[in-house]
């Protein structure tokens, strides 16, 4: 009979359905991934530099083509220790530089190529900008990375299996040369080569050369420990987690980075000295990533001289002061395990703000939550959210409370609480609108830096 074998297949088909949603919504329950200790470690750093530097400086371009001459790249006053001195008053707390563009300008003396800082004037062709930064990273206490681009205008071997070679030999001299790295940045820009061709990466030998020489550091973006938040603007989703779907079922830890940049462009530009964003719009970025579970990777150019430019300066010493000023010291706070966290305030207290941390070494549990103050007598919700994960920044209305409530409404084991505390900043200011672009696993597109 047609119709019944018809009606066979339909029921079947709706079966399996829901089958998959029910198998989803209990993975979702279930403890899949945890972060590994190097992951952990990055998530308490929270805030960091991504600093800009190049050839592209000095010819007042975002990308270079591959083609420019090296005696171009020479900073009069260069100092990295100023650098380190201007993010430590952020509070930021590692460097990525960009120790190769898509332009192949390399800002070591790179043993594979000509096409870097000893064919220029600088430090007269004795110079390494790698090295005097990771050294003042060393002796600022603040850790150092790098970005190399797999892209290379420059390179000749581009767009052949010999590029290949060629992109891990600099890499091995950036792992062996500059001390422990803490994160190795690859975007996924895959342009025209000087032949005209593209290269197929292999990321797995990259990947693999990393582990070796590096065990400890992250890579990030194309890589397997950090993801590309989605968006170039520093804003992480309002429901952020660090469980990511992984290939072949369930979940890995995979946590999101919000890179965005302190002025228009992401090297300098005279042009914009007047363009650096505001107290106001870096406080709404970082509770939209350092707020919402996610690092907040901030660019900041140095100009020609080789120095942040004053403006940057002057904004970052501002925003460190702010936060400091916000959630430096709490007015309570309390920790531990299971579904409700409550604090009581010496006396009755206008309140604005809670930061929630969970103990992501025990994975990410809470799924639901609600925070609650009490007033006059009666329990009155001031915020609710869903995933907490590293940290949650939740802002209100002012409201004068004696106590207020953690309830964790539905999680996937029992959770446990590293931190609920309560502040009183005095500028609570509306929750910008989520501005989320298409994240496709940590693969930016070919515009990105």
């Amino acid at each position: 009979m047609p119709g019944l074998s018809l009606r066979i297949v339909v029921t079947t088909i709706l079966l399996g359905v829901v089958c998959r949603a029910i198998a989803a919504k209990e993975n979702r329950r279930h403890m899949p991934a945890k972060p590994t200790p190097a992951q952990a470690a990055w998530q308490d750093l929270e805030l960091s530099a991504f600093v800009h530097f190049g050839i592209n400086t000095f010819t007042d371009r975002e990308w270079g083509e591959g083609t420019e001459d090296p005696a171009l790249f020479h900073p009069t006053g260069f100092d990295a220790r100023q650098w380190v001195r201007a993010f430590k008053a952020a509070g930021l707390k590692l460097l990525i530089l960009t120790a190769k563009h898509h332009d192949g300008f390399c800002l070591w003396p790179s043993r594979f190529t000509e096409h870097s800082v000893k064919s220029s004037p600088w430090r007269g062709g004795k110079g390494d900008v790698v090295r005097e930064v990771a050294a003042a990273c060393r002796e600022g206490g603040i850790k150092f990375g790098f970005y190399l681009s797999p892209w290379d205008r420059h390179e000749s071997t581009y767009g052949s299996p010999a590029y290949n070679d060629h992109f891990l030999n600099q890499l091995r001299e950036l792992l062996t040369g500059y001390g422990p790295i803490a994160e190795v940045w690859f975007d996924g820009a895959n342009g025209e080569g000087p032949n005209g061709q593209r290269q197929e990466y292999d990321w797995a030998r990259y990947y693999a050369l990393v582990r070796e020489l590096q065990p400890n550091a992250l890579i990030a973006i194309c890589g397997p420990d950090i993801r590309w938040v989605g968006n170039e603007s520093g804003l992480a989703r309002p429901d952020e987690s660090s469980l990511q779907p992984a290939e072949g079922g369930g979940f890995r830890w995979y946590p999101a980075e919000c890179d965005v940049s302190l002025r228009p462009g992401w090297f300098y530009h005279a042009a914009e000295d007047g363009q650096v964003k505001t107290l106001d719009q870096l406080l709404e970025i970082y509770y939209s990533s350092v707020g919402r579970n996610s690092g907040l990777l901030l660019n900041v150019p140095p100009d020609r001289r080789g120095l942040i430019h004053e403006n940057d300066a002057k904004r970052l010493a501002e925003f460190g002061a702010a936060i400091r000023r916000r959630f430096g010291r709490s007015i309570a706070e309390t920790r531990g395990r299971g579904r409700i966290f409550e604090v009581a305030l010496d006396r009755p207290t206008v309140v604005d703000h809670v930061v929630i941390m969970e103990d992501i070494r025990q994975g990410e549990r809470v799924l639901e939550y609600v925070v609650e103050g009490l007033v006059g007598g009666d329990w009155k919700e001031v915020c609710r959210g869903s995933v907490i994960g590293h940290k949650r920044i939740d802002r209100f209305a002012p409201v004068e409370v004696a106590k207020l409530r953690l309830r964790c409404l539905d999680a996937r084991a029992e959770p446990v609480i590293r931190q609920f505390a309560v502040y009183r900043a005095h500028c609570v200011a509306p929750a910008p609108p989520p501005v989320i672009g298409g994240c496709r696993a940590g693969v930016p597109s070919p515009a990105d830096h």
